[in-house]
């Protein structure tokens, strides 16, 4: 597992780069479409800067792709079987989120993350990040608040919530105990 914190910001960086470049964009093309600073697309690229989940979603959302399936590019691996030795850990430096990529890579439309929200944490992420696939939450442990537009949703251990319609949302542990939850992201191919 340390292998693979230690080179993600790497693989992301270039990742986003190649998404990028997949398109035919510059620098600046990407920043105007993301609402990211060209600089800190740079860095990010280079892996010179570790990306926040907010940037993260901001620069997916812009390749019209969730920022669970960005990140599953830059984790590929292939096997059907991921030993949780093997999965993919990503940390996000500003809130100290700690995201599991759990299920293998393959083609089945469905994508199975962990996370681990601190205490007193909160990840807003913007509704591009949400406009081309259906995801279910479903926390396991602790106490979360799950901010979809207008409406508040308190979830306790068990309870699972689908996604509306895309809208800005934000995820925050208000309680002084960190939560975890399962993200479930069913892909619209």
């Amino acid at each position: 597992m340390s292998t693979i914190l230690n080179d993600i910001d790497q693989r992301i960086g270039a990742r986003i780069r190649t998404e990028r470049e997949k398109r035919g964009w510059s620098l600046t093309d990407l920043a105007e479409k993301s609402g990211v600073s060209r600089a800190m697309v740079y860095k990010v690229e280079r892996g010179e800067s570790s990306p926040t989940a907010t940037l993260l979603a901001k620069l997916s959302g812009a390749f019209n792709l969730s920022m669970s399936a960005l990140l599953l590019l830059a984790e590929k691996h292939e096997e059907r079987l991921v030993r949780a030795a093997d999965q993919p850990v990503w940390v996000d430096p500003q809130s100290g989120y700690v995201r599991r990529h759990v299920s293998p890579t393959s083609d089945f439309p469905l994508d199975l993350v962990r996370v681990d929200l601190p205490a007193g944490a909160e990840i807003p992420m913007p509704a591009a990040a949400y406009s081309f696939l259906r995801q279910l939450i479903w926390l396991q442990e602790g106490e979360l608040v799950f901010i979809e537009g207008g409406a508040r949703h308190e979830m306790k251990p068990g309870d699972c919530l689908e996604l509306g319609p895309p809208c800005d949302c934000v995820f925050k542990n208000e309680s002084s105990q960190s939560c975890t939850y399962a993200v479930i992201v069913v892909r619209k191919d």
